[in-house]
Parts: structure tokens; C-alpha cells; sequence
């Protein structure tokens, strides 16, 4: 029978990293707005999906969830020592990047299962305007399996973080809002998959051109 909450260690690094470090920066650093948290399920299997544009961008997401969220991290970040005992800790499991990692997957349903939501970028890399264009069906395929709501998550401004050739973030504005959850699909038809990898695209993007 899957746990009702996340170990309790990771519960505890959550909270630690959450208070003292994202969520100060989010709103007095980045002057964050978040937009309809109320929608976000707290109890139950959920998979998150968001637009990606930072490196910043999983502890933005996760702080805005009031639930622990694990996300997917290239599988290097594991090879370093002490971060990757932290990181998965933190409820990180590696995926190597540009493949269909099947391992990936199946840690996201072991982290579902124990209780955590599970984030996905829906286009499985960063882009340089926060939008998505090619959406991957990965996320849409973990909630089929599970049958779990998939929550899209639109992060505005983190791709002002950095910019090109500077070494430390910006104070930029930031704003992250929260959609509807959306139904899993039906079943693991490759044309079910697409259909609500697709809408989950256009509701990230429609919420993202409302700007700041």
C-alpha cells in the first residue's frame, strides 16, 4: 500500500532548504508572485509539469507546491559525492539526458509511490524564451501508469536569471502560476499520451504570455 507522506528525513531537508533559502529569495530577492497555489492537490499522487529556463527553476517550482515535489536531474549530478546523497535526499532521481531513460521513469513511479508528487519539464531541456515547442510525453505516460492528475506549472522571467556571461543571479521578477490539474489519460495510446502532453503544453504557454 503506497505512503501516505515522503520519508521523513527528505520531509525535514525540504522544509530546511525551503524556509532559509527558496522561499526568502523567491519573494524578497526575486520579488516572486505566485498565482493560484490553492490548486495544487495535497494528498494523493501527482505529477507536476512546468516550462523550464533555469537551473533555478526545480526549487521555484517545488517551494510553490506546499507539498515536496522530486524532480528528474541529469544523472552527473549523482556522480559527485556528498550532492548526490543531498540531492536524492532531497527526492532527486537521475535521468540521462537525451535518451528515453526507462530507469527514470521507474524511479518517478517509486517516488509517487511513496508519496511525493513528481516534476517534469515537459520539454526535457531548458529553452531560451520559458516557452515550450516540443513537448516530451514522458509525464503524460508516468500519469497514465498511475493515474494521476498532471498540474501545469508556468515559471515567467527565471531565463533573466543568469543571463549569457554572467556568473551570479539577478534580481529579476519572477512570477509562477498554477493551472488547473488535468486529467491523466485514459490509457498509454500513443495518441492519448500526445493529446494531453499537448494540452498541458498550451495551458504552460497561455499562462506564460500573460507576463508578469
Amino acid at each position: 500500500m503506497p505512503q501516505q507522506r515522503e520519508p521523513t528525513i527528505s520531509l525535514a531537508l525540504y522544509h530546511l532548504f525551503k524556509w532559509t533559502v527558496v522561499s526568502p529569495s523567491l519573494h524578497v530577492y526575486f520579488r516572486g508572485r505566485i498565482h493560484n497555489a490553492e490548486r495544487v492537490p495535497q494528498q494523493g499522487p501527482l505529477v507536476v509539469v512546468s516550462n523550464h529556463a533555469s537551473d533555478f527553476d526545480p526549487p521555484l517550482v517545488s517551494n510553490c507546491m506546499r507539498r515536496p515535489v522530486a524532480f528528474m536531474a541529469k544523472q552527473e549530478l549523482f556522480e559527485v559525492p556528498v550532492l548526490s546523497t543531498l540531492i536524492r535526499w532531497y527526492g532527486a532521481y537521475p535521468v540521462n539526458r537525451g535518451s528515453a531513460d526507462r530507469s527514470a521513469i521507474r524511479a518517478a513511479l517509486a517516488s509517487l509511490d511513496q508519496g511525493w508528487a513528481v516534476g517534469l519539464f515537459l520539454q526535457g531541456t531548458r529553452t531560451a524564451d520559458g516557452r515550450i515547442s516540443n513537448p516530451k510525453q514522458g509525464a503524460a505516460l508516468i500519469a497514465s501508469k498511475i493515474q494521476a492528475p498532471l498540474l501545469p506549472v508556468c515559471l515567467w522571467g527565471t531565463e533573466k536569471i543568469i543571463p549569457k556571461g554572467q556568473k551570479f543571479p539577478r534580481s529579476v521578477p519572477l512570477t509562477i502560476r498554477i493551472g488547473e490539474p488535468i486529467p491523466p489519460p485514459p490509457s498509454r495510446d500513443r495518441t492519448a499520451l500526445a493529446d494531453v502532453t499537448q494540452h498541458c503544453a498550451d495551458v504552460i504557454n497561455a499562462m506564460h504570455d500573460l507576463g508578469r
